[in-house]
């Protein structure tokens, strides 16, 4: 990793500032949690308002020398920005400081790096660190002097700069194609699970909405999950059996946060198309949150990123314990839809509400039913075999095949494409086409 880890939390002084043209929305509890996050330890926040950004230094002259001041006083090793500084603004401020400045994608990209435990996950935290890199190459390296020219100080053709760049190129260029097997591996697996009728239920939300507490909750397994932003970074898939579906898979994916750099989207794009290509998107909602509005808008957001807003979606609003004098319940839209869920993944509550609702909109898309097959229908019956579609065979006293079939919509309608059987013709001549 490009972060070198200190043995204990750093002393950061914060500074969070407002501005009149509203380029920043970021919440500075928010942004003292990423910190916390971090492994930081934060001593002071320097706020203030102004009209826009200072082209060299991001701040006046007044609240830089208020800045001075606080690191001086808590001996800060470190100034942390809740806003996207450019490399020159990085180094001036670290010139005039005397201290490592961070701004607000660099911290997150911390935060990330410490989170992957998988090859991929840090294959993809190492992406996003590289690009963010390349953009702020210049600033450390002291030895470039060494280009100036003169006697004894004349290079030797390619300088140290262009080097690290083109190094930097190959690297990206190498993760790039390690991420691109990943991702062929990725769609050749649900590939796999579409063939074999398998629907997958992704959970997405706004980072610490206790997503990994309701995965844990729902299969029993063991995700590491703790009350902090960006405790899971690596996607987890598992197995569930849901009443009158059958199996399905439960994906767990990175929480959102608001302005997630551009890079991380891109860098993540792997991981994230396991919502992408999801059957159904459990959108998790801290309930009791002042900022869930903005929250959800936030995840909203990134879905439109991913090409994920436009898949069915039912709203899961957690952590109701928090709240008073709230039962579980599920909403409903004026078909009796599931639409959204109340539950508490801690207590347990509402989560057997939940299940129901994913079985009832996973069932929509699922047809199943007893039928008869006369004997030149055989094909058919060997394609519902090859779909794994037969759940229960007998033989009736013609010769005909009584089965009891369970089957995706769609795949119910190719297979009688395929042997030109029309959709009156056959047993499921009650199922309307504007059902499938």
């Amino acid at each position: 990793m490009f972060f070198e880890r200190p043995d204990s939390g750093e002393l950061a002084v914060l500074v969070h500032l407002e501005f009149n043209l509203k380029l920043d929305v970021n919440d500075p509890r928010e942004f003292e949690e990423l910190v916390l996050s971090a492994g930081g330890d934060p001593v002071a926040l320097l706020t203030g308002k102004r009209a826009a950004p200072d082209a060299r230094t991001f701040m006046g002259s007044g609240k830089l020398e208020e800045l001075k001041d606080l690191v001086a006083l808590h001996e800060a090793q470190l100034v942390i920005f809740n806003h996207n500084l450019s490399p020159s603004q990085e180094r001036n401020l670290e010139s005039e400081l005397n201290c490592r400045v961070l701004d607000r994608t660099g911290l997150i990209l911390d935060i990330f790096a410490q989170r992957a435990r998988t090859h991929e996950g840090k294959l993809q935290v190492e992406l996003a660190q590289l690009r963010h890199m390349s953009t702020r190459l210049v600033r450390g390296w002291t030895h470039l002097e060494r280009q100036k020219g003169g006697i004894g100080l004349r290079g030797p053709g390619e300088t140290q700069l262009e080097t690290d760049r083109r190094l930097l190129r190959a690297r990206i260029s190498f993760i790039e194609s390690r991420l691109d097997a990943v991702r062929r591996q990725r769609n050749q697996a649900r590939r796999s699970r579409t063939r074999a009728d398998i629907p997958t239920v992704s959970l997405v939300g706004y980072t610490n909405a206790g997503k990994s507490t309701l995965f844990n909750r729902m299969t029993d397994a063991e995700v590491y999950a703790k009350d902090q932003l960006f405790a899971t970074l690596d996607p987890t898939m598992r197995r569930v059996e849901l009443r009158d579906v059958g199996a399905a898979v439960l994906a767990d994916t990175v929480g959102f946060i608001s302005h997630l750099p551009h890079k991380l989207v891109e860098a993540f794009r792997a991981t994230l198309e396991e919502a992408a290509n999801a059957t159904l998107l459990l959108h998790v909602i801290d309930a009791p949150s002042d900022e869930r509005k903005r929250n959800i808008e936030e995840v909203e957001f990134v879905l439109e990123e991913i090409d994920a807003h436009e898949l069915p979606q039912l709203k899961v609003y957690n952590k109701i314990d928090l709240l008073d004098d709230f039962a579980p319940r599920i909403d409903r839209n004026d078909q009796g839809e599931p639409v959204a869920v109340w539950l508490s993944a801690q207590t347990g509550e509402g989560v057997e509400l939940l299940l129901q609702a994913i079985a009832e909109r996973l069932g929509e898309e699922i047809v199943h039913q007893k039928v008869t097959l006369p004997v030149h229908w055989s094909r058919l019956r060997a394609r519902l075999y090859q779909h794994n579609a037969v759940l229960a065979e007998a033989s009736a006293e013609d010769g005909s095949f009584e089965l009891d079939v369970r089957i995706g919509r769609v795949d119910l309608m190719r297979l009688l494409s395929a042997e030109q059987i029309a959709l009156a013709e056959s047993p499921w001549r009650n199922l309307t086409l504007a059902e499938f």
